[in-house]
C-alpha cells in the first residue's frame, strides 16, 4: 500500500516510530504472551516450592495466598496461549524444575529467606510489567489491562515479602542480587525460545 506520497507502509505494522530491527506487533505479541506464561509459571512453581519446606508453618497462609493469585494469573495466560496461538516457551521444562528448587531452596534458609525470594522476583516482575503496558498500543487495551492488573498483584506480593521481613534475610544483598539476575536472564529466554 502506498500514501499518496509515494512513502510505502506494511499495513498494522506501519509506525513512523519503529526502527529496523524493533519486532512487529505480532511478533511483540508472541513475545508478550510467551514469557508471561512462563513467568507466572515459575512463580507457582517458586510457591510450591516454598509450601514443600513451609507449608505447616504460620506463614504457609500467607504463601498460598500468592499462590493462589499466581495461579490465577497462570490460567489467564494460558487461555492467551491458546486463543492467541502462540508457542510456549520450549524451556518450560527447566523452569518446572527451576522454580520449584528456588522455592525449595530458599525456604530451607528460613521463612524471611524465601519472603527475601519473593522480594527480588516481584521486583524484576513489576519492572518487566511496566515496560509491556508501555510497549503496548490502544488496541491491545484488554491485554495491557490484564498485565495491569497482574502488575498489581505483583508488587502486593513485593510489599507481603518486606512486610515478613525478607529485608532481614541473612545475606540478602547478595541473595537478592542473584535471584534478580537469574529473573532477568529467565525472561530474556523465555522471550526468545
Amino acid at each position: 500500500m502506498t500514501s499518496k506520497a509515494g512513502t510505502a507502509k506494511v499495513g498494522a505494522d506501519a509506525n513512523p516510530r519503529r526502527l529496523p530491527g524493533d519486532l512487529s506487533h505480532d511478533a511483540l505479541i508472541d513475545r508478550i504472551v510467551r514469557v508471561d506464561h512462563a513467568g507466572e509459571f515459575g512463580a507457582q512453581r517458586i510457591y510450591e516450592g516454598q509450601l514443600a519446606v513451609l507449608g505447616r508453618r504460620p506463614c504457609a497462609k500467607t504463601i498460598r495466598h500468592m499462590k493462589e493469585q499466581e495461579e490465577r494469573h497462570l490460567a489467564a495466560f494460558e487461555a492467551l496461549i491458546r486463543s492467541r496461538r502462540v508457542r510456549p516457551t520450549v524451556l518450560h521444562p527447566l523452569w518446572n524444575i527451576a522454580g520449584f528448587a528456588l522455592g525449595a531452596g530458599t525456604a530451607l534458609l528460613g521463612e524471611k529467606a524465601a519472603m527475601a525470594c519473593t522480594i527480588a522476583v516481584e521486583e524484576v516482575i513489576d519492572d518487566h510489567y511496566r515496560r509491556q503496558t508501555e510497549a503496548l498500543g490502544d488496541d491491545e487495551a484488554a491485554l495491557k489491562e490484564t498485565i495491569e492488573e497482574f502488575r498489581a498483584e505483583e508488587a502486593e506480593h513485593r510489599d507481603i515479602g518486606k512486610e515478613h521481613g525478607g529485608e532481614e534475610a541473612v545475606g540478602y544483598p547478595v541473595m537478592r542480587a542473584a535471584i534478580r539476575a537469574g529473573s532477568r536472564a529467565a525472561i530474556w529466554l523465555s522471550e526468545r525460545f
